[in-house]
């Protein structure tokens, strides 16, 4: 671990596989995944993240991967009715609707995309956060989301490390063979579980942080990305925490995807991802006058600069801010010719 003037820097082997523009990628699990996830999203990456929503515990990231290699569609005897609204116990609440054929065609329209691109995946990243499990009384099944039905509809337990070790040596195995090009990434939350009291917390990331270990040197070929040990570490302060000091802060958010950065980004790719940024950057663009001459001149030229990327890269695709420069040029009765 090296030190500078005032933290120490968890040091990050890079990884001999990149992340480029042709990549396909898989982030499930906690709350990095939606975090890296939206920004690789927002800097048009070819990534899909958190197809069931945010995930929190091994057993069901594990259930969930397995699902979408089987990319067998859900049906109807999966969903639950509780509180006027059909939920799946597989997906968290986002994708509970009080219409049963609503709720599955969401579900299994994802699920398609994304079992899809796991076929093809060249990275998957899963993210643990929390050891403590709940099992649905009725069925005897490991729940991703209590949907917010009373405590004694479940057994709350904390998941033994043996279990979530043997779990990911037959699920990694199953995915080499699913998809022999993909490199699987672990990782563990930084988010503190504080609903399980700080012992509870500490020792479900504890058994978490054995786990991985033990299944890294079971399967060398996979890789951690040591979120958690950033924010215990690099970021020993409550400024690069929000005001529940639980989650991360922008900044915090910030600095850990530029230490992701640094690792999976391949270099000449940093430099086209700088122009998407500025590009995509511009469409929030609001001025003062909207009616101003030099405003349309503004959205001609970012709408000219998108399309001369776009050429020279066919992979990104711009055009929905191309749709809403074009809007704004409408709202002030200006036409793109």
């Amino acid at each position: 671990m090296k030190r500078d003037s005032f933290r120490t820097i968890v040091e990050i082997p890079p990884s001999v596989k990149k992340i480029t523009y042709q990549s396909s990628i898989l982030f499930m699990g906690s709350c990095f995944s939606d975090y890296i996830g939206e920004k690789l999203t927002s800097l048009k990456f070819p990534v899909f993240y958190n197809p069931f929503g945010v995930l929190f515990n091994p057993a069901s990231i594990s259930e969930n991967v397995k699902i979408l290699m089987d990319n067998k569609p859900f049906t109807s005897d999966r969903l639950h009715m509780y509180n006027g609204q059909w939920i799946s116990f597989n997906h968290y609440t986002g994708y509970s609707h009080p219409d049963k054929e609503k709720c599955l065609s969401r579900i299994n329209h994802n699920l398609a995309l994304s079992s899809a691109l796991l076929k093809k995946a060249d990275f998957v990243f899963l993210t643990f956060g929390t050891a403590w499990v709940y099992r649905f009384n009725e069925t005897g099944s490991i729940v991703a989301n209590c949907h917010k039905m009373p405590s004694s509809a479940f057994t709350r337990y904390l998941l033994d490390p043996a279990e979530i070790i043997g779990m990911y040596d037959k699920l990694l195995r199953e995915l080499k063979e699913h998809n022999t090009g993909i490199t699987v990434v672990l990782t563990l939350s930084p988010v503190r579980h504080w609903k399980d009291g700080g012992i509870d917390n500490q020792t479900s990331k504890s058994i978490l942080h054995y786990a991985i270990t033990r299944i890294i040197e079971q399967h060398p070929e996979v890789q951690y990305f040591p979120a958690y040990e950033i924010f215990m570490d690099e970021l020993r302060d409550y400024r690069f925490y929000a005001t529940d000091m639980l989650h991360p802060s922008e900044s915090g958010i910030e600095y850990t995807w530029n230490r992701f950065m640094d690792t999976y980004i391949a270099p000449d790719t940093l430099s086209l991802m700088k122009k998407v940024q500025s590009l995509v950057k511009a469409t929030t663009h609001r001025p003062l006058n909207p009616e101003d001459p030099s405003h349309k001149k503004f959205i001609l030229s970012t709408i000219t600069s998108m399309n001369q990327l776009a050429e020279s890269h066919p992979y990104l695709d711009f055009s929905p801010e191309m749709d809403s420069l074009t809007r704004q040029m409408e709202e002030t009765g200006n036409h793109i010719v």
